[in-house]
């Protein structure tokens, strides 16, 4: 089982590899789910892929976003020169993306992100059959599921075991999107579920805060077990000793160790099982703060505080107030220890004096844990990732010593070189040099990334060979099998690349259809002459509930529907993310597919920008815009508020899933000439959270007008 390990930086880049990481994702500077994350620039991310692969190491580039065509065309001048240098393969959530990789990079393994929401069997073999390699699953399957899916699919599977949780399923959260432009999908949350929230003007705190996930021992040999081949740890943003000590730590686990973890003392908002356990799913949330706090220390008395944990000098810590509100911080420079006195460390349950705590401290939490820091920072310092190397040894009387090294690359390939002294080995006219020497020498790498295990050595008794002969061999075969083993990694690649040439858009007439869960619904949208109609479905295809997921439905809410459908003509709901005409191209080779309802995060000049397309293009032209799709269960038809006021409607649907709407409707019924020119065929009206008396003043073109995205669009 390897180790997929995040790298928002070089420096964790280099904790990662230095904890024992098998392969690192990480971002190009602007692109990636993580743009808020440092990334590295071309040339920085080549010397990267070349450090990796002198150890071993494989290195997956994050385009994991939706993109646009231009993006799409301009991202491939630097994908061609990381393809070129050795990329190993690139994690995508984009249909569009993965449809120009796989047309122009064909060696370059296509990893399909959380972000597309792929749940099942079926969707992960379909993604097989179009070249992806590996499918990362999303956090909200249950162990069951997981193995479920093991059983029936052979393609290489990804689970994240560690770090933050979004509480929507992930590609499937638009909710700091349509707030501020701000989209997840792009990269650019805003993260809207760490905010408070209120009902009906009582305060729910963070209502959809979730935990951090944290699998231990259990966990990982269950996943062992059924043959999971990767697990990945989150942190691109986090300290680089943090992805040092969550690397090393399921390293230990891994290999059957169990030991304490110290990501905790390290970044903490509290940590749960996930989903993995679905009788404990509810676990995940932490409705009293939302952010790093750090470790809790004990309740504060007065100024008195009994320790739940030891402290020292230099640890860091935080003061809250009784609803966790941050008071302020600082460093620890003095411990008075209640009946002891000064001291330089206090133990748990020892009672310490506090002075000039803030006004209304109830609560101590160490945010810094000193010893812990320190010594991941010994490690880092100590720790070198090195591969081992084969070597063969011919040294003759009266003839040049050769040396020959072996080595296997991530591909299986071996790389080969040998170097040969300038001078031969003389007869000893003293001392001979014996063969235990002549070991000693080659083998010491020193600050090399090998470490040398001599497998043969064929060498006459009675020679003498200078010391500095061996140390000259040594330095040229370190330097040749270098060269050699980066190069067998470079790739050609075709400059001439294909692209789509973009259409101008065909002016069309706009039909009208509409979307509904109630069968009084469908009777008043066909009293006002609408004929085509789509029944609301799930927005997610997870294998557990594969059996409630309607097939013969004409509007497809997930992959699973798109390709497993048996209807004759089939529609690609908004939250497929589509947003290119290189999507388009991709669903186009799917039988039965007619139209496509473009996602609503883009603006019209960006859907304009598409041009005609061989599937139908629609639009959203009104209905409460879906901000978030959760896996937990949160009461149904209630009204949600944040601190800025925005308001939003819950409702559990049949699966016992929440689906998060915008109270304020998304309507552009105002825009259908310019949605003609765009070369729009179908305007849908999404019904599905509307009264009888909403749809009727919509289908008499009332309500206010709000374009949501479609003015500006994301970022």
């Amino acid at each position: 089982m390897k180790i997929v390990a995040p790298a928002g930086s070089l420096e964790r880049f280099y904790a990662a590899i230095k904890a024992g990481a098998d392969e690192i994702y990480m971002g190009l500077k602007g692109f990636g789910a993580r743009r808020n994350a440092v990334n590295l620039t071309v040339q920085e991310y080549k010397e990267a892929i070349d450090y990796a692969h002198l150890r071993g190491v494989r290195v997956f580039l994050t385009l994991n976003t939706i993109m646009t065509d231009a993006e799409i065309e301009g991202i491939s001048i630097n994908l061609r020169e990381l393809y070129s240098h050795g990329l190993d393969a690139v994690i995508v959530q984009d249909f569009g993306m993965a449809y120009f990789i796989s047309k122009n990079f064909p060696e370059l393994e296509l990893h399909a992100s959380t972000q597309m929401t792929i749940a099942n069997h079926e969707e992960i073999n379909y993604l097989k059959s179009m070249g992806f390699k590996r499918v990362v699953l999303p956090r909200e399957l249950s162990f069951e599921e997981i193995k479920s899916i093991r059983e029936k699919t052979d393609i290489e599977l990804e689970v994240f075991v560690s770090g933050a949780l979004c509480i929507s399923y992930s590609g499937n959260c638009y909710m700091s999107s349509f707030i501020g432009g701000r989209s997840g999908n792009r990269g650019m949350c805003a993260q809207p579920c760490r905010k408070k929230y209120s009902y009906n003007s009582k305060d729910l705190g963070y209502f959809l805060s979730p935990k951090d996930q944290m699998y231990d021992l259990d966990e990982i040999n269950k996943l062992k077990e059924i043959g999971i081949d990767s697990i990945k740890l989150e942190g691109r943003m986090k300290e680089p000793n943090y992805v040092f000590e969550m690397v090393d730590y399921y390293r230990s686990l891994i290999r059957g160790e169990k030991r304490d973890e110290k990501a905790s003392y390290l970044f903490n908002r509290g940590y749960s099982k996930g989903y993995f356990y679905s009788d404990e799913r509810k676990k995940i949330l932490n409705r009293a703060y939302a952010g790093n706090i750090g470790k809790y220390m004990g309740k504060v008395n007065q100024n008195c505080l009994e320790l739940n944990e030891d402290l020292i000098l230099g640890d860091g810590v935080t003061f809250l107030s009784e609803k966790y509100e941050k008071l302020g911080g600082s460093y620890i420079n003095r411990i008075v220890v209640k009946g002891e006195g000064v001291s330089k460390i206090a133990k748990k349950g020892e009672t310490v004096l506090l002075n000039d705590l803030p006004k209304g401290t109830k609560y101590l939490y160490r945010n810094y844990s000193k010893i812990i820091n320190s010594e991941i920072e010994d490690r880092l310092k100590r720790f070198e990732r090195r591969e081992r190397i084969d070597i063969e040894i011919e040294a003759k009387k009266d003839e040049q010593v050769k040396v020959t090294a072996f080595i296997f690359n991530n591909n299986k390939q071996k790389i080969e070189v040998s170097v040969i002294s300038n001078s031969v080995a003389e007869k000893a006219k003293k001392r001979a040099i014996t063969q235990n020497e002549i070991i000693e020498k080659i083998s010491e790498l020193g600050e090399s990334n090998y470490i040398a295990n001599v497998r043969k050595i064929v060498c006459d008794n009675d020679i003498f060979i200078p010391l500095s002969v061996l140390k000259t061999l040594k330095r040229e075969m370190i330097e040749n099998l270098n060269q050699k083993l980066i190069e067998s990694y470079r790739r050609k690649s075709d400059y001439n690349l294909s692209k789509l040439d973009r259409i101008e858009n065909k002016r069309k007439k706009l039909m009208y259809s509409a979307i509904v869960v109630t069968s009084e619904q469908k009777e008043l949208v066909k009293k006002f002459g609408i004929d085509k109609i789509y029944d609301k479905g799930l927005d997610v295809a997870r294998e557990g509930i594969l059996n409630k997921i309607d097939l013969k439905s004409k509007l497809a809410t997930n992959l699973y529907q798109v390709v497993k459908n048996k209807s004759d003509k089939v529609t690609v709901s908004w939250n497929m993310n589509i947003s290119n005409r290189y999507s388009f191209e991709f669903f186009s080779e799917i039988e039965n597919l007619e139209t496509i309802i473009i996602s609503p995060e883009i603006s019209y000049k960006k859907i304009e920008a598409i041009g005609e397309t061989k599937i139908k293009k629609a639009i959203l032209g009104y209905g409460r815009l879906k901000a978030m799709y959760i896996e937990l269960g949160f009461g149904d038809n209630i009204i949600i508020e944040n601190e800025q006021r925005d308001r939003f409607r819950v409702y559990e649907n049949n699966v016992g899933n929440s689906e998060i709407y915008f109270e304020k409707p998304l309507n552009i019924l105002k825009d259908i000439k310019s949605l003609e020119e765009m070369g729009i065929s179908e305007i849908v009206l999404d019904f599905s959270t509307s009264s009888l008396e909403e749809i009727k003043d919509v289908l008499k073109f009332g309500g206010e007008y709000c374009k949501y995205n479609y003015d500006k669009g994301v970022y």
